[in-house]
């Protein structure tokens, strides 16, 4: 299904060739800049087994949109959102992006969700010329790039990187806990390897053994086998390497067995829902988390008359998926107003590559990006649910 903003204008078709320090040329496309316009593009899950995320990430880079426009745009382009369904399925994404790339012309694709599916379409764009802006997964492969391959330069990401992320959380756990057999419950796919590539690395830098390495299958709901063994295996804290509905289930299968074990989640687990859903059998989840969720009752300001805009125009609550959707488009907004009324993708590489800062409403960790790094930050919380709630319990980590 595919969902667009504003009025399509006549694109502006061309590639340009923008030149890097060892003389290597990376390819940017010109295609989805008009006059009046510029075309952007995103793949979510709108129907699959994280529809949870993919709904709201592509309201709030609606609600984006819509603001952005209303203001008289980007140095007077409107933006044109093209919305694409992947069902979270990495043969749809790809189809999607060829879709995206081949007849909506798209300047940059935004916030595409997924790691398996935002894999698997990455090389389509980047030979494509096209921009992969800030995706829906925190995965190594969406920020680090060969200087020796001049389109991985396409790629910047403004999430906390799962490796990292993981690291800086269980390092805070296991040093304040004193926790002495972690293990892990990943998912089998991308996402899952980088939180278990993240837990492997903090144990060994800490000299210390997994207790229960187990994994399962995208879209499992029984993770009463995984349990078993890590209550056998004597485990004490268990890290989950998962998204919405796995830590309700393990959490619930560990209840059943009647096992207290402190669980901590990756930041995809740091959602509202988490807890809505979950209730009694969340309670005391912790997380790694790039920033603090807000709630409506509590928040000021800006955040505020945020929350209050999303709920008229949605029905419904906002939570953290909608304002990392929200964010993408705030963030491509700003980096091509600093490249200036005449847009081109080598002026928006050089705007997001020139070290400008871009700070949101929400006091996340400010975005930035070089010439050399093209991930905006590593600066993580640990929150935990209590009373039905996610409260900060420490900021500012680092591993």
């Amino acid at each position: 299904m595919s969902k667009s903003f504003s009025t399509l204008g006549l694109a502006v078709s061309a590639v340009v060739l923008t030149c890097l320090p060892a003389a290597a040329q990376t390819k940017v496309t010109n295609d989805g800049i008009s006059a009046s316009e510029v075309v952007i593009g995103t793949h979510q899950d709108l129907s699959g087994p994280i529809k949870g995320w993919g709904v709201p990430v592509s309201n709030g880079m609606k609600m984006a949109v819509e603001e952005i426009n209303a203001a008289g745009g980007v140095q007077g382009r409107k933006i044109k959102l093209v919305v694409e369904d992947s069902g979270y399925d990495p043969k749809k994404a790809v189809l999607a992006s060829q879709k995206l790339i081949e007849r909506d012309k798209i300047f940059a694709m935004v916030g595409p969700m997924g790691s398996p599916t935002v894999l698997a379409a990455q090389d389509i764009l980047l030979d494509a010329g096209v921009l992969q802006l800030f995706p829906l997964t925190a995965a190594e492969f969406t920020f680090k790039f060969d200087p020796a391959k001049p389109q991985e330069r396409l790629k910047f990401n403004n999430l906390l990187p799962y490796v990292e992320s993981t690291r800086a959380a269980l390092k805070y756990m296991i040093e304040a806990k004193n926790f002495k057999k972690p293990c892990i419950l990943h998912q089998d796919d991308e996402y899952g390897k980088n939180v278990l590539d993240g837990f492997n690395q903090q144990l060994t830098a800490m000299k210390l053994q997994p207790a229960s390495i187990t994994s399962y299958k995208r879209g499992a709901s029984d993770f009463s086998a995984q349990v078993a063994k890590m209550k056998s295996d004597g485990c004490d804290l268990v890290v989950l390497g998962a998204v919405l509905r796995e830590p309700i289930g393990t959490m619930g299968e560990a209840k059943k067995l009647g096992w207290d074990v402190t669980f901590l989640g990756a930041t995809p687990v740091n959602v509202l829902e988490v807890p809505a859903l979950g209730k009694e059998v969340v309670e005391g989840l912790y997380s790694a988390s790039n920033f603090e969720i807000p709630y409506e009752d509590t928040a000021k300001g800006k955040v505020k008359d945020w929350l209050v805009n999303y709920k008229k125009m949605f029905n419904a609550d906002a939570n953290t998926q909608a304002i990392i959707g929200y964010n993408a488009v705030m963030t491509f907004a700003h980096y091509a107003n600093k490249a200036g009324k005449d847009l081109t993708g080598q002026k928006m590489l050089d705007a997001l590559e020139s070290g400008d800062k871009f700070q949101d409403i929400f006091n996340s960790p400010p975005t930035v990006f070089s010439k050399t790094n093209h991930l905006a930050t590593t600066v993580t919380q640990v929150q935990q649910v209590k009373n039905g709630r996610w409260v900060l319990v420490k900021d500012n980590l680092m591993f």
